[in-house]
């Protein structure tokens, strides 16, 4: 199969929207065709050439590989459902939401919302992610629902608001309101953490593998022996490298909640 790139040519006047534009979708298409495909221009359409020059090259595998600067394009990997797709740069906002299975890649930065209803897959983006990263989209009711998200930068605001199912892991800091409202799911941290961490949390499971954060009152101190099931955790997140690489040598204290909304979460510190 071929490999399609795509490389821009000019930062866009307007946000691009670049749903559609997936691995999938391009394999049965001509040249000339995908360069005609159109893409929103703020409320308008252009034909993809006029923005990006495309050319196939041999690979293996449907992938889309993306150059230069996409910050200002978003919903990248839209719904992805197969493939990969590498961003050799920065990338907008909706990055890889509701995605299923596949690859993404990114390089550099990912805009707000990035992995958002994301259900399958792998996401790892090299740098860092803006707000509600793994979270809900706007009116939804259900955040992160599968797959694995990896942020080797630090992450904003609300990462993992919501988060139902899947493996989020930030190697640098987290903003405020981690975790909040979680209902399930793994997330865990290798650098700091800011305020309101867990909040609203009902279930699942925050590794704080850096500096312990601000505990609210409404987490309590469990004895419960948990060791089994914090080998099988620690091993997994162990193979990520990076800050939890020797998560399975520390011993932890667990702190469960929030107790204020009946909550059974737990937050993971390292001792």
């Amino acid at each position: 199969m071929s490999t399609w790139v795509l490389s821009l040519k000019h930062a866009p006047a307007l946000r691009v929207d670049l749903r559609g534009i997936v691995p999938a979708a391009l394999t049965e298409l001509s040249l000339d065709r995908i360069e005609r495909l159109p893409v929103f221009h703020g409320n308008d359409t252009l034909p993809l050439a006029e923005l990006c020059h495309v050319e196939s090259v041999d690979g293996n595998g449907a992938t889309l590989v993306l150059q230069g600067d996409f910050s200002r394009f978003d919903r990248i990997g839209w719904q992805l459902a197969g493939g990969r797709i590498e961003v050799r740069g920065n990338a907008g906002d909706y990055l890889g939401a509701g995605m299923t299975t596949g690859e993404i890649r990114v390089s550099g930065n990912a805009g707000v919302l990035a992995a958002c209803e994301m259900q399958g897959g792998l996401l790892d983006v090299a740098g860092d992610v803006g707000d509600f990263a793994a979270a809900a989209l706007p009116g939804s009711m259900d955040g992160m629902c599968g797959g694995t998200l990896i942020v080797q930068g630090s992450a904003a605001d609300r990462f993992g608001d919501r988060m139902r199912r899947g493996t989020a892991l930030v190697f640098g800091d987290a903003g405020d309101f981690l975790g909040s409202r979680m209902v399930a799911g793994s997330i865990a941290v290798g650098g700091r953490i800011g305020a309101h961490c867990a909040w609203g949390m009902r279930r699942g499971s925050i590794v704080c593998a850096g500096a312990a954060p601000s505990i609210a009152p409404t987490f309590v101190p469990t004895a419960h022996d948990i060791s089994v099931f914090w080998q099988l955790l620690a091993r997994d997140l162990a193979r990520f490298g990076g800050p939890f690489a020797a998560l399975p040598a520390r011993r932890i204290r667990r702190i469960a909640g929030d107790l204020a909304v009946g909550g059974k979460g737990e937050l993971l510190l390292l001792k």
